[in-house]
Order: structure tokens, then C-alpha cells, then sequence
């Protein structure tokens, strides 16, 4: 499928032209037309000249056509300060967008084909800003003057289909120009003319069979491996923290929970990227790509916040908004708790902030929790390694459930009497169909990545729940300071919503949500509603910190 999303319009430039220089309104379009089929915009948009120098050529042109019709341009007019408006006012379709993104999420192949031009202007940061964030949606961008052919040339769009392999017989374009669509519809594609975006994508839903009109809630975007920067960070000798970063803006980093690895922020770190932030989401230590060392020290909460400290001071990043979920919120309490001059802000998915209890041993307390008696079979070295890594795929198809998985042949994983039990999954399914929110290629991601460490280093975070009692009780303990988001999820089985209560207690300035329709795997269960609670609040602590955030789209 080919999707034309349309950066600036034709029409508005010339009824900015008649509002803001009182001039007949089809005035530039006529100049245009005395250039030839060679005109300035053709050569501009086949990249042979630059947009300055596209604007000042015109801008004679334009005194010229004046004069050949006998009236003089007034003294305010401006071929640049007409570009300068519309790169101003320069909008994504975004219907149009969200369509595209589902049917790339249905498996369809998506292209950007725009007619445009080399843009060397001052207003050259907006269009660099909102091309990086489109190639984030779609397969493809094709852009004329990189390629040096336009449209409606045919050669522009056998030159697409080549780069997407598909023939034109299975491709449907959109544009919103007759004539480009004709030469479209004459190779053999099916064509849309966006004329009004309701019918147009009525039209594209009758076309791909694809639900596009619907008001239940789309799925975001999401990051592949290869969509986004990987890097390492040297932490200490031998250990490395592995990270992937998409974005410009204020520093975001996303701290994932068990067992799961960077990629459970793949709904996020496009929208957070788009919405104006750095996104940095990381493979804590003993998952993923990060160093795993076997020592069960190495895995308590003050070592993971110090090397956490070490990491941003690598980056060259002082202080940082951090978002996590599950064990990443217990990182990230503890980081606004003990290290508050690096967070600028602190949100925690699912994950409580908990009052530490002097007086109570927490291996105790678990004990009394039965819905936590995994936590305790959890304790023994090798014991639920060799568990969880007999079979990965039957491991993360029986843990990634939604809260809408029940049934006999998905039965959920019962997670008190674990070690009477003899074992987690003692009693499920040996092949565990795969729950919609985990599509094949996120399951074989995960297995790919558990199979470089096994779960060694990601259940050692359980063998320390002393250490970390003991560390907590040994820092001075106030009230947090820093703005506070928490997001409970109303389904979530063993993180209930309920622990939360009092945590205006713990945190001066506490913000909360709550999800539903929400069990315990938030960013992939019900990721579009989850980000439009991380963003708004995001764009309001960093706007009330004086930090100006730059919306890519």
C-alpha cells in the first residue's frame, strides 16, 4: 500500500497569497503555468534547485508576471515570508497517519511519496523534525527531490513499487491531486482521492479490509529492533548497560520490569519521541543485551541506582524524567528517594511506592501475602531458572497475558502456593496458545534475547529483597519531592491498585491515573491509553520547569 501524506497545500498558499497581499487569487498559479512544463517548482521538486533558491528565483518571477499584467506588487509582498507561513503552519493528515500505521500493524507495507524539495531555509528545523518522526510510521518515504523524479511521472511510482516489492495490481494510493492519481490508476493501482478524509477512508477500509473507521482504540505505532539507535554504556570492568535511544528533547528513560527487556516500551518510545522527548529505554542488568554477572549482590536496588548514576553521568545527562514498570518502578521510587537531585520526575506503572516498615522483615511480610508466595519460591538459585528456561516460548506465552486471556486452553498463571505447587507453571498447558497482545515476532524477540543470559541475573532482583530492606532503612527517608505520576492498572492480579492507597503520604506532588480495562503488562496491553496519560503530564512538568517541548508531528 502506498499512503501520499500531503506537507503543505497548493490551495492554501494561494489564498494566503490573495489574504495577506490582496492579489487575484489564482495569481501564482498562473506564474507558475508561464514557466513550462520546466518550471521553477518542477526543478525545485526534482532537487535542482534548493528551496531558497527556488524562493528568490519565483519572487522575480512573480515582479515580472505583475508588470506583464499591469499592476504593481504591493511593497509588503513576500514570496518568503508566504513560505515562512505556510512552514508554520505545515500539518500531518493525522486520520490519514493513524490509518497508516494500523494497516502497517495488519502486516501492510507503507510509503510516503511527497513531491518536495531540498529545504535550505531558515524554517529547514521543522521540516527536518517532522520527516524523521514519519519515517518512524512508514516503510518507506520516497521524496522527488532525492530521487529526482516527481509526480505524476510514472517513473516515480515504478520506482516505489520496485523499492517496496509490490506490484501495482496490490497497491492502493491515496493523493489529493487528480492528475496523480490517473497515472496511478493507468499502471494498475487501486487509487483514492482524498478529497474529504471520512470517505477517503471509508474508501481504504472497503479497499485493504482493514477496520479504519471504528472508535475503539487504535494501537500506536511501535518500534522494531532496527527503528531505533542501540548503544552500550561501560559501567564498571565487565559490565555494560545496553540501551535504545529515538528522539530530541528532554531525556526520558523508561526502566522495564520482569521479565521483559527494552522492547516492552515499544508502543511508547515513537509517541514520546514524537511528542518532543529524548527516549531512552534500557536492558537492565541481567536482561537482554546488558551484562549478566551471576553474583546475586550485584542485583540489589542501591547497586542498580548507582550504576543507573553512572550511566546518566556517561551520557552527559544530569537529571532525567524516569517511567517505570514493576521492578523498573521499584528502581525508579528509589531513585526520586535517594539520588532526587538527578530525577526531574518520577512515574511508575502498576509498581507502588510502599512505606519501608522498620519492624517487619519483608520475606515475612510475603509470607502473609499469598498472592507473593512466587517471590519466595523465587529464592533458591537454579531452582526457577531451570523453570522458566526449559521452554521460552511456553515461559512468555503463558506470563504475557491481557486481562481479557481467560479460558481453558489460557488458563492464568496462579501465582500463591508456588512452592507447595512444586513450581510455577506446574499444571498449564505444555503449548499455551499466544495471547493477542503478543504477536509472533515480539514472542521470538523475547526468546532471542532471554537465550544470551537465561533468567539468572533477572531473578537475582528477588534474592535481594533483604539487602534492600536493610539499605533503605539505613538512608534517611523523607517525603518525595519531585513531580510523581502513578498508574495503576484496575486488573492487575498480584500489583492490586489498592497498595497505592496513601502514597500522598510518601510524595508531595502526586499525580494519578488508572487504567481500567488493564491487567499487569500496561505498556502492551493498553499502550494508546497509557500514552495519553504519560504525554500530557510529561508536556506538564517539563513546561512548568520552564523546558520548551517541540511536538514533532
Amino acid at each position: 500500500m502506498i499512503c501520499v501524506s500531503v506537507l503543505w497545500c497548493w490551495d492554501q498558499c494561494q489564498t494566503s497569497t490573495a489574504v495577506l497581499f490582496s492579489l487575484p487569487r489564482e495569481f501564482l498559479q498562473n506564474t507558475i503555468l508561464r514557466g513550462g512544463p520546466d518550471n521553477i517548482f518542477v526543478r525545485a521538486e526534482k532537487g535542482q534547485l534548493t528551496l531558497t533558491q527556488m524562493v528568490s528565483q519565483f519572487e522575480a518571477e512573480c515582479q515580472k508576471s505583475a508588470t506583464n499584467e499591469g499592476f504593481s506588487l504591493p511593497a509588503q509582498f513576500s514570496i518568503q515570508k508566504l513560505f515562512k507561513q505556510l512552514s508554520t503552519a505545515l500539518k500531518v493528515n493525522q486520520p490519514l497517519l493513524n490509518a497508516a500505521m494500523k494497516l502497517r500493524n495488519h502486516g501492510f507495507a507503507t510509503c510516503m511519496l511527497t513531491n518536495n524539495w531540498v529545504d535550505d531555509s531558515a524554517q529547514r528545523e521543522q521540516t527536518a523534525q517532522m520527516l524523521s518522526s514519519l519515517s518512524g510510521h512508514f516503510d518507506l518515504i520516497v521524496e522527488s527531490c532525492r530521487v529526482g523524479m516527481r509526480k505524476p511521472e510514472p517513473s516515480i511510482y515504478s520506482y516505489t513499487l520496485d523499492k517496496l516489492q509490490t506490484k501495482p495490481q496490490d497497491a492502493i494510493y491515496l493523493d489529493d491531486i487528480g492528475a496523480n492519481l490517473k497515472v496511478a490508476r493507468n499502471m494498475g493501482m487501486a487509487t483514492i482521492w482524498v478529497r474529504d478524509t471520512s470517505k477517503a477512508l471509508k474508501e481504504l477500509q472497503t479497499l485493504s479490509g482493514v477496520e479504519l473507521l471504528n472508535p475503539e482504540e487504535m494501537l500506536p505505532s511501535f518500534c522494531c529492533p532496527d527503528d531505533v539507535s542501540h548503544g552500550f554504556v561501560s559501567i564498571k570492568p565487565g559490565v555494560k548497560t545496553h540501551y535504545v535511544e529515538k528522539g530530541n528533547g528532554p531525556p526520558v528513560l523508561l526502566c522495564h520490569g520482569f521479565p521483559e527487556c527494552w522492547y516492552s516500551w515499544r508502543y511508547q518510545i515513537p509517541a514520546l519521541a514524537d511528542a518532543g522527548f529524548r527516549v531512552l529505554a534500557l536492558d537492565i542488568k541481567g536482561y537482554g543485551e546488558s551484562t549478566a554477572p551471576p553474583d546475586i549482590e550485584e542485583y540489589s536496588q542501591e547497586q542498580i541506582c548507582k550504576e543507573l548514576v553512572t550511566f546518566m553521568d556517561k551520557m552527559g545527562i544530569p537529571q532525567i524524567t524516569l517511567i517505570g514498570h514493576d521492578w523498573g518502578g521499584a528502581l525508579v521510587w528509589n531513585m526520586a528517594q535517594y539520588y532526587p537531585e538527578r530525577v526531574r520526575a518520577v512515574a511508575s506503572l502498576n509498581t507502588p511506592l510502599l512505606p519501608v516498615q522498620p519492624d517487619v522483615n519483608p520475606l515475612e511480610q510475603i509470607k502473609s501475602l499469598p498472592a507473593f508466595d512466587y517471590q519466595l519460591y523465587f529464592q533458591e538459585p537454579g531452582v526457577a531458572e531451570a523453570e522458566l528456561e526449559k521452554n521460552l516460548e511456553r515461559t512468555f506465552k503463558l506470563m504475557f497475558l491481557s486481562s481479557e486471556d481467560e479460558g481453558p486452553n489460557r488458563p492464568r498463571i496462579d501465582t500463591s502456593n508456588v512452592r507447595k505447587r512444586g513450581g510455577l507453571f506446574v499444571g498449564m498447558p505444555e503449548n499455551p496458545p499466544r495471547s493477542p497482545i503478543l504477536t509472533e515476532s515480539t514472542l521470538q524477540y523475547y526468546v532471542q534475547q532471554y537465550k544470551k543470559s537465561g533468567f539468572r541475573g533477572p531473578l537475582n532482583m528477588y534474592r535481594n529483597l533483604l539487602t534492600n530492606w536493610k539499605w533503605q532503612l539505613s538512608r534517611p527517608i523523607s517525603k518525595i519531592q519531585v513531580p510523581a505520576l502513578m498508574v495503576t492498572a484496575a486488573k492487575d492480579r498480584v500489583l492490586l491498585p489498592a497498595f497505592a492507597n496513601g502514597m500522598e503520604n510518601l510524595i508531595a506532588d502526586l499525580t494519578r491515573a488508572q487504567i481500567e480495562d488493564c491487567g499487569h503488562w500496561t505498556q502492551m496491553e493498553r499502550p494508546a491509553e497509557l500514552n495519553k496519560i504519560l504525554i500530557p503530564w510529561l508536556k506538564d512538568i517539563h513546561q512548568k520547569a520552564s523546558m520548551p517541548i517541540k511536538t514533532n508531528l
